[in-house]
């Protein structure tokens, strides 16, 4: 192959999907087969929708709190007893988590942030009416709740990873040496082909689910977030916001031809500020960030680390990190993946600290499946790949693996928590008053 017909060719781990109009929005879906898939919807239902709450949700509700706190043993005994209404289902319109505290005179739960009206956009998450920011739903703060549970324990690690299959691996590196991958001029017609030839050697990637079911639709959210950001690191997806995509930067001769790329979020774990008391905790920042891992791949298939490193990787892992709160607030997913990372340290956090002991609290509807039911949905197990080939003059093979990880008992280890040196957040506990409170109310601004 002469230098002047070589492309860079970008494999990632979804499917090959069309550019997404102003007037479209993206989500997935899962299909019987648990083959995960982009989506999109026509963002002007939303609108609509979005017009129909505004008229017709009840006016507390409806308002901008920039502190709405719900009691989560009252919304627990509220729901068993008359059932759960939309205003239950999400959170009455909490935006974030920003605070929790505990009173132990009264044995509450507490959890505070932002809120809004709501109503579900067109692919069915559901946004608030006044800023369009993604809203929080309780299914998934009780699968973060049941993963850090009154009975102690709870996982180490949860996580979501989508991987090529060493087979699909091994039949890639078959290819790569095949007279078949020889390009025969530089023309987009030739990339394509060559590109479809890399995607169909490479074949179906797995997922993989740990740490919580992956029939809910917490693990789905991670699932298409990790997705997603492959697809923006290729040059499939254009983000809401400028971040500087690993193929725009990379580099062929910076990189081995069988060099594996692997990006994952995790949390920022420095993000816990705590009272003296420790009745209140604080999340702070944004909560997370993008790192990068090189692998090489072998012939026959398997992962190795490399210590090799890949500057282009190395400016998209942090531009998507310093560009994520913008991307959160233009792109649903991403705001409901931080807003998963933050139930996960809340709920780690409850546990740690025993205010279920204290409460007396069991948890006994919310940990109940066959009572509140949160495994619903089709668990993703596959994604077709995606190959992007573009012309820069040298070989690049790279395929994209990675994930999500959270470990939210990270965040709580003593050197990393920050203190409230000027007690403003104890303050702020002792300021909220629960005694106002009627039988049956569970929020309150």
């Amino acid at each position: 192959m002469s230098r002047t017909s070589r492309l860079l060719v970008l494999l990632s781990v979804a499917l090959l999907s069309p550019s997404i109009a102003r007037a479209q929005i993206a989500g997935v879906e899962v299909d019987p087969a648990g083959v995960l898939r982009l989506k999109v919807f026509d963002a002007r239902l939303t609108q609509q929708r979005v017009a129909a709450a505004r008229k017709t949700l009840a006016s507390n509700i409806a308002r901008v709190s920039g502190s709405r706190k719900i009691s989560l043993n009252r919304l627990e005994a509220a729901l068993a007893q008359r059932g759960q209404s939309d205003d239950m289902r999400f959170l009455a319109g909490l935006t974030r988590i920003e605070q929790v505290f505990f009173y132990p005179e009264t044995g509450d739960i507490v959890i505070a942030g932002p809120a809004e009206g709501y109503a579900l956009d067109a692919s069915g998450r559901v946004i608030g009416v006044s800023s369009g920011r993604s809203v929080l739903e309780l299914q998934d703060l009780v699968v973060a709740l049941r993963a850090f549970s009154p009975n102690g324990g709870g996982p180490n690690q949860i996580r979501v990873s989508i991987d090529p299959t060493p087979e699909g691996l091994q039949r890639m590196q078959q290819f790569i040496r095949s007279p078949a991958f020889r390009v025969r001029g530089r023309t987009q017609r030739e990339g394509d082909r060559v590109a479809k030839l890399m995607r169909e050697s490479l074949g179906l990637q797995t997922v993989s689910v740990g740490g919580i079911s992956p029939q809910t639709h917490f693990a789905q959210v991670l699932v298409e977030a990790d997705y997603r950001m492959k697809l923006i690191g290729i040059g499939i997806e254009q983000p809401a916001v400028k971040i500087i995509s690993y193929v725009a930067r990379a580099k062929p001769r910076d990189v081995a031809r069988n060099a594996m790329q692997r990006w994952f979020f995790t949390p920022n774990y420095e993000c816990v500020r705590v009272s003296d008391d420790e009745y209140a905790m604080e999340l702070v920042g944004d909560g997370v960030k993008l790192i990068g891992e090189n692998e090489l791949v072998t012939a026959a298939g398997v992962r190795q680390q490399s210590d090799h490193v890949d500057r282009a990787s190395q400016v998209f892992v942090h531009s998507f990190t310093e560009n994520y709160a913008a991307l959160a607030e233009k792109s649903a997913v991403y705001a409901q993946m931080r807003n998963l990372i933050d139930m996960s340290i809340i709920a780690a956090f409850i546990q740690e600290q025993d205010y279920y002991g204290q409460a007396n609290w069991t948890m006994e509807f919310f940990g109940d499946e066959e009572r509140f039911p949160v495994e619903t949905y089709q668990t993703p197990e596959q994604v077709e790949s995606a190959c992007t080939a573009i012309w820069k003059g040298s070989t690049l093979m790279t395929p994209v693996g990675g994930g999500v990880e959270i470990q939210p008992r990270l965040a709580l280890a003593t050197d990393r928590l920050l203190h409230d040196e000027d007690k403003k957040l104890q303050q702020r506990r002792e300021a909220i008053s629960l005694e106002h409170l009627q039988d049956g109310q569970w929020w309150w601004d």
